[in-house]
């Protein structure tokens, strides 16, 4: 069991090293968004402090990485972190900054699915590029990047807003 562990955790490691690298080249203008343009540099520093608390433990309530954070404390901390200001909580972080298109998806874009059936129902997520976000997904997890590709994902996306300009 814990070589399996072991082995699970450097794939995962690996998997977000080639995931970071790819964002790093969209960030230099290799890998340019579809007719977005160029990923400013403060969306770009959003995604990187995001990066960085990946292996914090999931809190409800959470905002801090001492603490650890829920899906939206992440958000706005790592917002804050940048010296920009979004709400504190999913339902409010779903209706900031403006609406872009799921396809035109930037890094720095807030992602929002819907998990519940309540309106409170949202879980948020920080765009990394390459089709992965970065999130902290629940109780006994950690902050981690997934693929939107996974169908989970895919099917509960309802909404992309863009904060940084």
């Amino acid at each position: 069991m814990p070589g399996t562990y072991v082995r699970h955790y450097i794939f995962a490691r690996i998997c977000v090293l080639g995931l970071f690298f790819l964002l790093l080249l969209s960030g230099c203008g290799l890998l340019k968004p579809a007719g977005n343009g160029p990923t400013p540099v403060k969306a770009q520093k959003v995604v990187h402090t995001a990066y960085a608390q990946m292996g914090k433990k999931y809190r409800l309530g959470g905002a801090s990485p001492q603490k650890g954070f829920d899906c939206s404390g992440l958000i706005w901390w790592v917002y804050r972190q940048n010296g920009l200001k979004v709400p504190r909580i999913t339902t409010e972080q779903a209706k900031a900054g403006h609406a872009v298109p799921k396809n035109r998806a930037r890094p720095g874009d807030i992602v929002v699915f819907r998990t519940g059936q309540s309106p409170r129902g949202l879980h948020t997520g920080i765009y990394a590029g390459g089709n992965a976000f970065i999130h902290s997904p629940r109780r006994g997890e950690r902050v981690r990047m997934e693929s939107m590709n996974i169908p989970y994902w895919r099917k509960k996306l309802i909404a992309v807003r863009r904060v940084v300009y």
